[in-house]
């Protein structure tokens, strides 16, 4: 029951940080400064990246520009966060968040 009761409180979270930091047409106001609130952004955004494809930089560009004009902090940051991973050129979700 703990298990269960910390779950919903951190989907709670995560929608009132997304409800701070969502336009109506889905863009960020802003990229949050706070790791915890970053990390909800992050996962948010992760959804839009199919698990198990890899994508080009500029595919993800393409993708992480629907959110936020600064792609490269964005993609650095996912990933940072170990929700992305990059190697030849290549990104891809990562298997932590399929």
């Amino acid at each position: 029951l703990p298990a269960v009761a910390a779950t919903v409180d951190t989907h709670a979270y995560s929608r009132k940080i997304l409800n701070d930091f969502l336009l109506p047409n889905g863009r960020l106001k802003a990229i949050p400064a706070q790791r915890k609130k970053l990390e909800a952004v992050l996962q948010h955004i992760a959804h839009d990246i199919e698990p198990g494809k890899h994508y080009t930089e500029k595919q993800i560009n393409d993708i992480l520009s629907r959110f936020h004009e600064d792609t490269a902090t964005l993609r650095r940051e996912l990933i940072g966060y170990n929700i992305l991973a990059r190697a030849g050129g290549e990104y891809w979700v990562t298997e932590n968040n399929k």
